[in-house]
C-alpha cells in the first residue's frame, strides 16, 4: 500500500510542478471574510461562471447560502441551475472522461484551491488572461503557462493583449553556452471590449477569490471568533489563579 502511495506521488509530481507556474509577483487580494456582499457576488459569479466545469463537491448550497447571507429559497431559484436540492452537494455533471478530452485534464475540484494556492496567486490569475491564438482556447496565462481553460471571464474582462520584454538568457547548443534572446509576457492590457471597466473587473476577481477563500474554510471566522474568547477566558483565568496563589503562599510564609 505505502509502496504505491509513493509511486502515485511521484506520478503527479510532474503536473504539481506545471500547475504551480512560474515565479512571478502575486497581487493583493485583500479579500475579507466579513463583506458578505462580496461572497454573494462572488458565489453568483461562481455558479455562473465556473460551476460548469469546475466542481465544489464538499460543500453543500445550504451551508453555503446560510453563511454569506443569502435567504435559502432565494438561492434556490437563482444559483441553482440543474435542479439539485439545497441540501446537495455543489457539483456539475460533467464526465471526467469528457472534460479530460476537451481540456487535456479533468478541470479540478475547487473546493480547497484557495488554501493550496493562496487568495492572492487566484486573484492574480483570473487577471493574467492574455489573448495568445497559438492555444487552443486563444488565451494563455502568465500565472499558469500553457493553461488548458478558456478565459471564462473574458465577456466581462475583454481578452488582454500581453506586453512583452525581451531578456537576453544564457542557453546551451551544440555543447557550447550561448546567449540568445527570450520574449516574456510581463503584463496585460486590457482591449476594452470587455461588459466592465477595469476597476469593476478587479471587484469581480476579487469577489469571486473571496468566495473561494470562504469555501476553503468555511468555519474561519467563527474559529477566530471562539479563539478570542478561549484567550479572554485563559486572561481571566491567569488573573484569577495569581492572585489566589499570592493568597495562598501569603499564609504560608
Amino acid at each position: 500500500m505505502m509502496k504505491k502511495l509513493v509511486i502515485g506521488l511521484f506520478a503527479l509530481l510532474p503536473t504539481l510542478s506545471m500547475a504551480a507556474g512560474p515565479s512571478v509577483p502575486l497581487m493583493e487580494a485583500n479579500n475579507d471574510l466579513t463583506d458578505k456582499a462580496s461572497l454573494q457576488r462572488g458565489a453568483k459569479l461562481f455558479m455562473n461562471y465556473c460551476l460548469g466545469c469546475h466542481q465544489m463537491q464538499y460543500q453543500r448550497y445550504e451551508r453555503t447560502f446560510r453563511d454569506i447571507g443569502i435567504p435559502t429559497e432565494i438561492g434556490q431559484e437563482t444559483l441553482i441551475f440543474d435542479g439539485s436540492k439545497v441540501g446537495s452537494h455543489i457539483k456539475n455533471s460533467m464526465a471526467k472522461d469528457d472534460a479530460a478530452k476537451w481540456f487535456g485534464a479533468a478541470p479540478p475540484d475547487l473546493t480547497l484551491i484557495a488554501r493550496v494556492k493562496s487568495p492572492d496567486y487566484i486573484y492574480t490569475y483570473l487577471k493574467s488572461f492574455y489573448k495568445d491564438e497559438s492555444r487552443p482556447f486563444g488565451v494563455n496565462n502568465i500565472v499558469f503557462p500553457l493553461v488548458g481553460m478558456p478565459h471564462v471571464l473574458q465577456e466581462l474582462q475583454g481578452l488582454p493583449t500581453p506586453i512583452t520584454e525581451d531578456h537576453e538568457v544564457e542557453v546551451v547548443e551544440n555543447g557550447e553556452k550561448v546567449m540568445k534572446t527570450v520574449t516574456k509576457v510581463v503584463g496585460t492590457e486590457t482591449d476594452g471590449t470587455g461588459e466592465m471597466s477595469v476597476d469593476e473587473y478587479d471587484q469581480a476577481a476579487r469577489d469571486l477569490t473571496n468566495f473561494l477563500a470562504y469555501v476553503g474554510e468555511p468555519s474561519r471566522l467563527e474559529s477566530e471568533a471562539l479563539g478570542i474568547k478561549v484567550i479572554g477566558f485563559l486572561v481571566i483565568f491567569f488573573i484569577l489563579a495569581f492572585f489566589l496563589k499570592k493568597e495562598y503562599w501569603r499564609d504560608v510564609h
